[in-house]
């Protein structure tokens, strides 16, 4: 599985990382401008990401607005809905408008920070992903 996550925080970032690892390739980007030009690139060399995890607190570009940057470039290269990534929003912004916010833009899970590993794993296993 390719990954790819968009973390500013250091600490979340190295962790996650590793994490994800154990399941696949790891890209890491610090924030959403970096990750939807990752996305980009990653669909361009025809190797695009299976799984997409992005914070939504970040500099440059938030992760609203790189999930709805990812999309845009999904629709572009008309990459069918079931080869799009799975992308899982990961926040400590548990409050309903911005999960409803998420799910609207095209997210397939909404984790709160801290993540628990357990659930994180769960939400993988229904995604088909592990």
């Amino acid at each position: 599985m390719k990954i790819l996550l968009a973390e500013d925080d250091f600490v979340t970032r190295k962790f996650m990382a590793n994490f994800l690892s154990k399941y696949g390739d790891c890209d890491v980007t610090v924030d959403g401008m970096e990750a939807v030009d990752a996305y980009m690139m990653a669909l361009e060399d025809d190797d695009p990401y299976d799984l997409v995890c992005l914070d939504i607190m970040m500099p440059v570009m938030d992760g609203y607005q790189a999930l709805v940057g990812i999309r845009n470039l999904e629709k572009a290269h008309n990459v069918p809905e079931e080869k799009q990534a799975k992308v899982i929003m990961a926040t400590a912004l548990n409050d309903e408008k911005n999960v409803k916010m998420a799910f609207e833009l095209g997210c397939t899970v909404y984790s709160g920070k801290p993540i628990d590993q357990a659930k994180f794993e769960q939400a993988l296993q229904k995604l088909g992903m592990i």
